[in-house]
């Protein structure tokens, strides 16, 4: 199966927080889903992804192309999709074309034109008016207009309602029709990634947990119930982390089997949700002894 992207070995030193030896790769023609809590290195990864920052050692590859040999050719066939505005809201989507659309090759005005139409954005009205929903719209529509290979989207839902939400997911499903498209969407908006992602790469304090299909993942993972005089200090090292209350303790295991073998039948053990995992690796520790 062809990479899009490999990140190696990668690290970036800042201040108060540093990437860490990250590496993970993004399959083609695939949904990848990037999570993490905030703070965990979403962003930075993002920009270094984008060559927005120069990471400290380490290499990325896109297309197969180093980076920092590529960096013209490789943005040519990438489309981005940033959480916040950043166009010259005084500005409108016709007048923003007249800037774009040059700057791209493969520049398709038909396309643009297909989504302007499909996204009931107008054209002439300056941006600064736009709801978030219309500003996301329009960051889509720019982003795919030069028909990428590669979109990468840093938290495109955040702030939207549920229709808004909704319909951009749609779009994305509509684009990944092309097996030939990849795209890596970062969110904290993990019931989004239920909807569309095929793999998920989890970042926490700058490193990288994991990165897996998503069904391999929630079957690998569960959270696990029980009575609390089934734990002691051995059990409870088996658990991601556990929360217990007077009737018993909810956890995580990152080993279903094993968990299986230890405990039988005397505990229940269910699927778990892109959240839970989040949730209770934020709280503990993520081991897995086989």
């Amino acid at each position: 199966m062809t990479n899009v992207v490999e990140f190696n070995n990668v690290t970036k030193s800042f201040k108060n927080f540093s990437l860490d030896d990250v590496s993970f790769s993004i399959k083609k023609g695939y949904v990848t889903g990037f999570i993490g809590a905030n703070g965990a290195g979403k962003s930075t990864t993002i920009k270094l992804l984008m060559n927005l920052l120069r990471k400290d050692s380490g290499n990325i590859t896109i297309f197969g192309l180093d980076q920092d040999k590529h960096n013209q050719a490789i943005k040519e066939r990438i489309g981005f999709v940033y959480d916040e505005n950043c166009f010259y809201d005084t500005l409108s989507i016709r007048e923003l074309r007249k800037i774009i659309a040059p700057m791209y090759q493969k520049w398709n005005d038909n396309l643009f034109y297909k989504y302007l139409d499909q996204f009931s954005l107008p054209e002439k009205q300056p941006i600064k008016g736009f709801s978030k929903g219309m500003k996301m719209k329009m960051a889509i529509l720019f982003a795919i207009s030069h028909d990428p290979e590669f979109i990468i989207m840093d938290e495109p839902t955040s702030g939207l309602d549920p229709v808004f939400r909704r319909e951009v997911l749609e779009l994305l499903h509509e684009i990944m029709l092309d097996e030939q498209k990849t795209i890596f969407f970062s969110t904290h908006i993990t019931t989004d990634l239920d909807r569309i992602a095929d793999y998920i790469t989890y970042i926490h304090k700058g490193k990288i947990l994991f990165s897996k299909e998503r069904e391999e993942l929630l079957t690998e993972y569960g959270i696990v119930k029980g009575s609390n005089d089934l734990l002691d200090r051995d059990t409870e090292k088996e658990f991601v982390s556990i929360r217990k209350t007077n009737v018993g303790f909810e956890a995580l295991t990152s080993c279903v089997k094993k968990t299986k073998d230890i405990f039988g039948d005397e505990v229940l053990i269910e699927k778990p949700s892109l959240e839970d995992i989040m949730y209770y690796t934020n709280k503990g520790d993520l081991t897995c002894t086989l």
